[in-house]
């Protein structure tokens, strides 16, 4: 596992502790959000919810998915949702 300094900046403001459900890690899945302990993406779970697959189906799918982890996803897009952009200077 990669050491990040400073989380902050790697997370572009989100503080994981705030979604003590979600990890990022640099070694798995590309450092793309994921369900803590798992390689499930935080963005699998949400395109099955956008398709209509409901969380019912998720949970007989994913045994190892929680209903705390699909409600995890949707808080941590949510707060995403509300970071602003940052654009590159220049």
């Amino acid at each position: 596992m990669t050491i990040i300094e400073n989380w902050d900046t790697y997370l572009h403001g989100m503080k994981l502790a705030d979604h003590p459900r979600i990890a990022v890690d640099p070694e798995i899945c590309g450092g793309r959000p994921t369900i803590a302990g798992t390689r499930m993406r935080v963005t699998d779970i949400l395109a099955m919810l956008a398709e209509g697959v409901s969380e019912d189906e998720i949970l007989a799918d994913f045994p190892y998915v929680k209903l705390e982890d699909i409600r995890a996803c949707l808080a941590y897009a949510a707060a995403a949702a509300e970071e602003p952009k940052r654009r590159a200077a220049g």
